[in-house]
């Protein structure tokens, strides 16, 4: 018997106008984890499709072994009947079910056409501890987070008999403790015989975790790193990804920070549901113009309610403060209020909140401001498409053409263009919920560039990161938030990583932050 679970051998993928992948080369051992690292649009996640029959057989080139096997999967319901299962990095779960019914959605549990609802329940609770997740099988999914439901995915995933694991970008939306806990479960289901294929840009977990190493560029192998043979750092992985040394992963800051120009004060939200539950507990914070402040907090800890119940109250009731521009009281209850206001939000859920994926990147980077690029209500074309390829040119969107669909482009040009639309808008506020989720080391460079550049120009931006490394490279201050409340304030020379930590798990009691 091979050595060998999968192979796959010259896979050559095209769409209109660009080669995704050219003569790939993947082999994966019997119970290893196998990592797969790339820059965004590298073809990971093209890759992984086309093995799960996403993408069927014959609208590639090349040949796809399963223990042994050949396979020619015309859909993703016969790969998983040989056991590959992959979570993509863009969720799949039907919002309006129970967490226990998307688990078991295509796989109930069933007598003669009869759900068995006790062992649907009693198995979803099973799977829910074996992934960490503390809430009920029966929360309605579209109560949780992006990363609960993350781990709702795996739940679903592990439902299934899997031979063959496959995680695109699993942790993207988790706290360090919560990806720990995730990569210490890969490391179980390893003991247990299963493979994993994992597709991350969190190069310190790919070091950790992985036996092998594959590097794809621009669409091709590159190498195969054995990590059970020799100690592989981030340093040499960033080298073959990018194909050069990268020196730092933070650019040089330059402080422009002047005068307060937002402040909000007792803030207070309650959850949209249920209603006496307080979900943001009297939070005072401010921002300087030139000021990055960055807030750090576990899952649930409130950081992205906060941001949506300050951008035009998207979420929460009963929302109660008060929130000031240079010193004035404004209105933002309605997001086009808050956005004439000058306060923008980058949503860390991108797809649901920040994209038309059915309209071009050139109509997706001026949607927030179409008056710019019109005049009497009638659109200059011309002018939009000069506006798009700025932004295009300055962020470095790799895409053939503005023409094509936003849902086409990788996750992290995704997160490119919203990033560009809010530029575009030229507001004064910036909050920017996990701003580099699922993006990689060089295209995080580039998004830490542009944060920089427009603190520099005197914007107010407030960044919400699950990474402390990236609140600690980008912030002047920081505010860090447990249960709905600031525990601490603390500036650039202050924090570290185990302070924060030490105030994020509610350890350092609480010390409202002060408005200046």
């Amino acid at each position: 018997m091979s050595d060998y679970i999968l192979e796959m051998k010259n896979i050559t993928k095209s769409f209109p106008g660009v080669k995704a992948l050219d003569q790939v080369n993947l082999q994966v051992k019997q119970g290893e984890i196998h990592a797969l690292v790339g820059e965004n649009g590298a073809g990971k996640s093209t890759l992984m499709k086309v093995l799960s029959g996403v993408y069927a057989s014959g609208s590639y080139q090349g040949d796809i072994y399963f223990e042994g096997e050949t396979c020619h999967f015309k859909n993703i319901k016969q790969s998983e009947e040989l056991g590959i299962v992959i979570i993509h990095q863009e969720l799949a779960l039907s919002p309006y079910l129970s967490i226990a019914e998307n688990i078991f959605l295509g796989n109930e549990r069933q007598s003669n056409t009869i759900i068995k609802w006790q062992d649907t329940y009693a198995e979803s609770q099973r799977l829910l501890d074996r992934v960490g997740l503390k809430d009920s099988p029966e929360t309605i999914v579209m109560d949780i987070g992006v990363g609960k439901q993350q781990l709702v995915e795996i739940a679903k995933a592990l439902s299934k008999n899997v031979k063959l694991l496959i995680l695109d970008e699993p942790t993207a939306a988790l706290n360090e403790t919560d990806s720990e806990n995730l990569l210490q479960l890969l490391l179980e289901l390893k003991e247990q015989g299963i493979a994993s294929i994992l597709i991350s840009h969190k190069l310190n977990e790919v070091s950790h975790v992985s036996d092998s190493i594959t590097v794809l560029r621009d669409g091709q192998t590159i190498e195969t790193l054995d990590a059970r043979t020799e100690k592989v750092s981030e340093e040499r992985i960033i080298k073959g990804m990018v194909g050069r040394e990268l020196t730092s992963r933070f650019p040089e800051r330059h402080d422009n920070i002047q005068e307060t120009l937002f402040e909000v004060k007792n803030w207070q939200v309650y959850h949209p549901q249920h209603s006496d539950r307080k979900i943001i507990d009297n939070v005072n914070f401010y921002v300087k113009k030139g000021e990055v402040v960055g807030i750090a907090g576990l899952m649930g800890a409130g950081r992205t309610e906060l941001a949506m119940s300050i951008f035009g109250k998207s979420y929460g009731k009963r929302i109660s403060g008060d929130v000031y521009k240079n010193g004035q009281r404004i209105d933002v209850n309605t997001v086009a209020q808050a956005i004439k206001n000058g306060v923008a939000y980058v949503s860390e859920d991108r797809k649901t909140y920040g994209l038309n994926l059915i309209d071009d990147i050139k109509r997706n980077i001026t949607s927030a401001n179409l008056k710019r690029v019109s005049k009497a209500s009638v659109m200059d074309e011309n002018k939009e498409r000069i506006e798009a390829e700025r932004l295009k040119t300055k962020l470095n969107i790799k895409t053939p053409t503005l023409e094509q669909l936003a849902g086409n482009l990788s996750g992290g040009n995704q997160q490119k263009v919203v990033l560009s639309k809010w530029m575009f808008a030229e507001p004064e506020v910036l909050l920017l919920d996990e701003p580099t989720r699922g993006v990689d080391v060089g295209a995080k460079f580039e998004i830490y560039t542009q944060i920089n550049e427009l603190a520099q120009q005197g914007m107010a931006v407030v960044v919400i990161s699950s990474e402390l490394t990236e609140i600690l490279g980008l912030s002047d201050r920081m505010y860090v938030m447990n249960e709905g409340r600031f525990t601490v304030e603390l500036s650039r020379e202050e924090a570290n990583q185990e302070k924060m930590m030490h105030y994020m798990t509610g350890s350092g009691g609480t010390n409202h932050a002060s408005n200046r």
